[in-house]
């Protein structure tokens, strides 16, 4: 298995548990109420799933589907950063955000120069 396959799988799975807990997590849900976006908790958990599901497909069967992917999770990522830089989070309870998002940076990178 090569690097890509492993960090695509790493951030599929990652990104599966983040959607869900989206639904029924309830520290989930009383952090989108502390960032006054609860009407943004359910899409955001929809997306990451498309998203997490959409990397493992492409990833074996559809590279474009994969750049899709995680292109669309790293400006998800990067979003949840900024939002956490505006209710003044620090930089280290940021980076979690911060790291998928360089994460699915680094994939989307690596499937255009592998597939494309």
């Amino acid at each position: 298995m090569d690097l890509l396959s492993v960090i695509t799988w790493f951030s599929g799975l990652v990104f599966i548990y983040f959607g869900i807990n989206c639904f029924y997590s309830k520290f989930i849900i009383s952090e989108f109420k502390r960032y006054k976006l609860p009407k943004y908790r359910k899409l955001t958990g929809i997306l990451q799933l498309i998203g997490a599901l959409s990397l493992l497909i492409g990833l074996y069967f559809y590279p474009i589907l994969l750049l899709l992917a995680s292109i669309g999770l790293s400006f998800l990522m990067l979003a949840g950063f900024i939002v956490r830089l505006k209710i003044k989070y620090n930089f280290i309870k940021s980076s979690p955000a911060f790291t998928f998002a360089a994460i699915n940076l680094f994939i989307a990178v690596e499937t255009y120069y592998k597939y494309f």
